[in-house]
């Protein structure tokens, strides 16, 4: 994942200071060295680093934190608060027009995910009451337009293509005609990229900006390319003038510098990161709950956001009523629960969230073994998954054999889901059951954290 060693070094350093009852100016530069060295082997731009370390330095010399009753705690306060500066200070959104469609041109390399980026930014702005358009603008990559309309098609979101003609102003101008006529108030110009930076791409792409004039331009960017990434952004900018930067596989093996360094380069917002392969990957950036991962502060309302998005609060209401009425949780109702967090997303990435989580190293969460589970209660009959103690020697080996897997894996699953069972009826037996199945509020949850 993405700042995983710099999370993991931030907060080594972080641990350091809070126990800390008085910090000496020794202490201090200790510390910045270590957190200079952290952001450098992220791949943080050099001068970048630097001017972070000295407003810090500056700020924590200050007798009103060398004195207080919490020192460190201080001290981290002042590096959380200027790391979300350094990303970007507040979340920075689409700029809407009044008068529909709004127009999004997307710009970038070829590889950085332009393509994936505009389905995935249809499908996050959809979910917002948007009715968007994609538009195949990159005439040139074989099959370009076709993975645009397989994209558009798998989402149920219409794709505009004109394959008769090279001329991508007149494509985006007809685009925008079939929209107005579609009612689609969102217009999304998926634009050809090339393996570097040269005139003829860009020139394109100034040629389009000046004939459609899109209310939104941004910049596509593989964050994997570390400060090329930074490099990239620089010259679109110059070049263009982006409004804001998509971070693309933020998922991946990848250093997270460009995220750090992008902003403060170009001047220009981080507004959206993709975060995962599926078009459902993507969230607006915010660059204070991204400091509080950084630093193992968690994120919980990211969490409580992926929750509302997903669960379908009346199945939830309905399952709650019928697990009164019975004695003990079924395996429909498990697998019912099962499908519900799922579409949360992975459950590795929602640990990170979980303030304290990552630094738990023994803590390992295989998102196969959901898809194992399904396969295992979708192998058993009706009978047995309303009734689970039927599963005798016989069952389970039919059971194995359907699902893919092992009587062994059968096993260690039923022993899991009858700790399940027992803790659901322990919460029954509770007072509080109901308080326990729907948890509070998300609002009010959202009114905590902030």
């Amino acid at each position: 994942m993405a700042f995983e060693g710099l999370s993991a070094k931030l907060q080594e350093v972080t641990r350091k200071l809070r126990g800390k009852a008085r910090i000496t100016e020794s202490d201090l530069k200790e510390m910045l060295r270590e957190v200079k060295l952290a952001l450098l082997e992220a791949d943080v731009n050099y001068a970048i680093v630097k001017e972070f370390i000295n407003t810090i330095q500056e700020k924590a010399l200050g007798q009103d934190v060398l004195k207080s009753l919490t020192p460190g705690q201080q001290v981290i306060k002042i590096v959380k608060d200027e790391l979300v500066e350094l990303l970007g200070g507040t979340e920075s959104k689409i700029n809407f027009t009044p008068n529909p469609p709004t127009i999004i041109m997307l710009v970038g390399l070829q590889g950085s995910g332009k393509t994936t980026t505009a389905g995935k930014l249809a499908n996050l702005l959809r979910k917002q009451g948007k009715k968007p358009l994609l538009v195949a603008c990159d005439v040139y990559r074989p099959a370009a337009i076709k993975q645009l309309q397989v994209v558009g098609g798998s989402l149920n979101i219409p794709v505009y293509a004109n394959e008769n003609t090279k001329d991508v102003v007149k494509i985006a101008r007809q685009a925008v005609d079939v929209a107005i006529s579609k009612l689609n108030d969102v217009v999304i110009l998926d634009t050809a990229g090339r393996l570097h930076i040269d005139e003829e791409l860009m020139n394109e792409l100034k040629n389009v900006k000046a004939n459609v004039k899109p209310h939104e331009i941004l910049l596509v960017v593989d964050s994997m390319t570390g400060q090329d990434a930074v490099n990239v952004a620089k010259a679109f900018n110059e070049a263009l003038g982006i409004d804001g930067v998509v971070l693309t596989k933020l998922d991946g093996d990848t250093r997270g510098g460009a995220a750090i360094s992008v902003k403060k380069i170009t001047g220009r917002p981080i507004k959206f990161a993709a975060t995962g392969e599926k078009l459902s990957d993507i969230e607006v950036f915010h660059p204070d709950r991204m400091a509080s991962r950084i630093l193992g502060m968690g994120d919980v309302l990211s969490i409580i956001e992926k929750a509302e998005e997903a669960i379908d609060i009346e199945e939830a209401e309905k399952l709650e009523k019928q697990l009164k009425k019975k004695k003990d949780l079924d395996l429909d109702d498990y697998l019912t629960q099962l499908r519900q967090i799922k579409k949360m997303g992975s459950f590795s990435s929602i640990l990170k969230m979980i303030p304290g989580m990552n630094q738990l190293k023994d803590v390992k969460v295989d998102d196969k073994e959901f898809v194992r589970i399904e396969a295992i209660i979708s192998s058993m009959t009706k009978e047995e998954r309303q009734n689970p103690k039927l599963l005798n020697g016989n069952r389970r080996v039919r059971i194995a054999k359907g699902s893919g897997t092992s009587v062994q894996d059968i096993n260690k699953f039923m022993k899991s889901f009858e700790m399940t069972q027992k803790m659901m009826r322990q919460m029954k037996d509770s007072k509080n059951m109901r308080k326990m199945m729907k948890g509070m509020n998300p609002q009010d949850l959202k009114g905590m954290f902030k």
